[in-house]
């Protein structure tokens, strides 16, 4: 029986936004695939394709954590706090909207 927390994280920029609001997520990378228990950590671009026409925010993150703990220990972290603050929750920030969502695989 996995353990396995699989989260994709989604933002929306603010008009104008999109390259720093993704530099400003990839440069959570690399601490980050440091972590213990984090197993998968990559902020990715929304691309067309016509095999895969769904709809989706601008801006995913893919990650896995070895355990719910381990993701809730990382989301406590005080870079990802600060991010959450300053960029969605602040009227400053560069996020227009966002969604963060967990799966099991179980």
């Amino acid at each position: 029986m996995s353990s396995i927390l699989y989260c994709i994280a989604q933002f929306t920029p603010k008009e104008g936004k999109f390259d720093a609001l993704f530099e400003r997520l990839k440069a959570l990378e690399p601490d980050t695939l440091r972590e213990e228990g984090c197993l998968r950590y990559r902020v990715t671009k929304h691309i067309e394709n016509p095999f895969a026409p769904g709809e989706s925010m601008p801006i995913v993150f893919n990650e896995a954590w070895a355990s719910v703990e381990y993701f809730e220990r990382h989301c406590q972290r005080k870079e990802i706090v600060e991010f959450f603050e300053q960029e969605c929750l602040s009227p400053d920030g560069m996020v227009a909207a966002y969604n963060v969502t967990a799966y099991r695989d179980e």
